[in-house]
């Protein structure tokens, strides 16, 4: 007998933000479902416990999404960073072979708790791709009345990004713009949850933002300025660390390298560490410098007309 039945691929879905379909390339999903705490408790003078339900809580959507399209998505990012906040509602559609949609995950009053953004590799020739932690208050799971179809097309815009095309910037250091590479980084958005009344459902609410240590390597023959920022940090008749800060970005380029599609703009920067990578005999590759940069702020430069 030949089955006409087929299970569903799990690679057909795709997500939608406050009633718009992201136009960027969603790699991968996963979580945003409940998760039971059960209290368990004794009955009587017998040697019994019982469990029973308590309090209910949302864990995390973990996605991977390409650059290319994801300009809301940035914004949205922004304005988390900026202490703006803005909560979404949006769903997941999952889909069958035909992209007709099967099963749908809606969230609701989302927020960004992590935004990772991938290493940097001047001699990379993968897509870049982008991953974020979002937090919501609810969700809801169903089997969709109408056989919605799903967008199941990947446009040439979203292949645009990669993680080869950068440049970092540092004021008064010359020669960091021939960074080689930047070790991948995430920015964290702390939430606290509140349990209120006898509702089992918890509201959350924003707190402190955590910024990263940004890690990369240049070649040694243009560390000349880096060298001398280091000098003087560690020097015996160093400035104050206050006085040694400094700002700079990090530019995300177009694949032809001759414009910036958006910036990650970096405040009150110092020297953690600075050392020259493992050395090898006989071995022909270029000699570099490692670095470890602290960063006390950083803001996303989404740039006009980003999509």
């Amino acid at each position: 007998m030949t089955l006409q039945n087929r299970s569903y691929t799990s690679g057909h879905f795709e997500l939608q933000i406050d009633g718009h379909t992201s136009s960027a390339y969603l790699k991968s999903i996963d979580g945003g479902h409940w998760k039971g705490t059960p209290i368990n408790e004794a009955v009587g003078p017998d040697n019994v416990r019982v469990n029973h339900r308590g309090i209910l809580a949302v864990e995390p959507f973990t996605m991977e999404l390409g650059l290319a399209g994801a300009g809301d998505i940035l914004r949205w990012i922004q304005a988390s960073w900026n202490k703006k906040y803005t909560r979404r509602n949006g769903v997941v559609r999952h889909a069958d072979f035909d992209l007709k949609s099967m099963y749908e995950h809606e969230f609701f009053e989302a927020l960004i708790t992590e935004t990772t953004f991938p290493k940097l590799d001047g001699a990379s020739k993968e897509a870049a791709y982008l991953k974020l932690k979002i937090h919501p208050e609810r969700v809801a799971t169903y089997a969709p009345q109408g056989r919605q179809i799903i967008s199941g097309k990947i446009t040439p815009k979203q292949k645009m990004w990669v993680p080869s095309a950068f440049r970092l910037n540092i004021d008064g250091v010359r020669g960091i713009e021939y960074t080689n590479q930047i070790e991948a980084f995430t920015i964290k958005q702390d939430v606290t949850t509140h349990y209120v009344g006898e509702d089992r459902y918890p509201s959350i609410e924003p707190n402190k933002i955590e910024f990263p240590t940004i890690s990369g390597t240049i070649a040694l023959d243009k560390a000349g300025d880096l060298l001398k920022w280091w000098e003087e940090y560690t020097s015996r008749k160093a400035k104050t660390d206050k006085a040694l800060e400094k700002s700079g970005s990090i530019e995300f380029l177009s694949t032809d390298r001759k414009s910036t599609k958006f910036s990650i703009d970096l405040y009150f920067m110092n020297l953690k560490s600075l050392s020259i990578v493992a050395s090898t005999a006989n071995s022909d590759q270029i000699k570099r410098v490692k670095f470890e940069l602290t960063v006390h702020e950083m803001k996303l430069d989404t740039m006009s007309g980003l999509e």
